[in-house]
């Protein structure tokens, strides 16, 4: 089996282990009211895989300094790096973060798209030049001066900001070309810790429809542009298809690259989802080139009970669900 199915059976059969591994019998869950103790389970569950990553960067920490985390959209990367590498300080190491945001080349050097335009998923978008460079200097014990780029001006500048790898540092860095070698050509693959992340199972239903992962991605993103970024329902459905399509091109092909595969699934995510996905979702009227997908999500939302304001208050802030619907507080 792939890492990905090891992930997944791995996940069935918890679920199963603790008799929730349908919708249907997360309904009974559900109007029994045990779902705060299964929101306390999952979330036990999560925590626990966290800390046996960490436990695993800690063992190999003497050879591989730099964790590397990729995954497709909404499939909670930034709470798992975060969660992480909290773990990773009970364990006495001391995390730092290079965001791979700041080494795009500049704006005139960005690659183009068959439309003409911008490209900034691809990987000639990114200066992995100049991150080997800095990359190789951290791993030699020197410091580096970290780049910001801006986004407005299309421009790399320097701010003062300086890193160096001491003793018992751990360096994370996190996208979506974080497990493509030809990201980091000039290092020694021994030298990372790859992570994938994503959203990997959902249940099965009595009647053999199955939701899907994909939708389930599609639903937290929705929740969260809407409620962070003000961007509508319809405006991220009408988004997603390029979404997946960099997803196909970028992350997909070398998931099998990560040594630990985390499914951020929890049992308990649609029904927090449809709490706050359904009004949205209602709101997108038959004119829109996004409501036959709308309808489509509303339409498995149907089998699903969303979980009342008492039951959310119950999801803690460390929660990987919090991501989307807010309230987090990772540290």
């Amino acid at each position: 089996m792939t890492k990905i199915e090891v992930a997944m059976r791995e996940y069935a059969d918890w679920c199963s282990a603790i008799g929730v591994n349908t919708l249907d019998k997360l309904r009974m869950v559900m109007e029994e009211g045990r779902v705060i103790p299964l929101i306390n389970l999952c979330e036990a569950r999560q925590e626990r895989k966290y800390a046996e990553i960490a436990n695993q960067i800690y063992w190999k920490k003497d050879k591989c300094r730099i964790v590397m985390m990729s995954g497709p959209s909404s499939s909670g990367k930034t709470s798992s790096s975060l969660r992480i590498a909290q773990q990773c300080r009970v364990l006495g190491l001391v995390p730092k973060v290079i965001e791979l945001d700041n080494y795009f080349v500049d704006r005139d050097k960005t690659p183009r798209n068959a439309d003409g335009k911008y490209d900034f998923e691809a990987l000639e978008a990114m200066d992995i030049n100049f991150l080997g460079e800095q990359i190789s200097d951290l791993l030699s014990g020197r410091e580096i001066e970290l780049p910001k780029f801006d986004f407005v001006s299309g421009t790399r500048h320097f701010d003062g900001k300086r890193m160096r790898l001491e003793k018992g540092d751990i360096l994370f860095m996190e996208g979506i070309h974080a497990l493509d070698p030809a990201m980091t050509p000039s290092i020694e693959t021994d030298k990372f810790f790859k992570i994938y992340v994503s959203a990997l199972s959902a249940l099965p239903s009595e009647d053999k429809e199955h939701n899907s992962t994909t939708d389930k991605r599609l639903l937290r993103r929705i929740v969260r542009d809407n409620r962070t970024r003000g961007i509508s329902p319809e405006e991220t459905i009408l988004r997603w298809p390029s979404v997946r399509e960099g997803e196909l091109r970028y992350i997909f092909p070398f998931e099998e690259n990560a040594d630990v595969v985390f499914n951020s699934s929890v049992l308990y995510d649609l029904p927090v989802l449809k709490h706050y996905a359904q009004s949205l979702l209602s709101g997108i009227t038959s004119e829109s080139g996004a409501y036959e997908k709308a309808q489509s999500l509303l339409s498995f939302l149907s089998k699903v009970i969303a979980l009342n304001d008492s039951e959310i208050a119950a999801i803690p802030p460390t929660s990987i669900m919090r991501e989307f619907i807010g309230g987090q507080m990772l540290y």
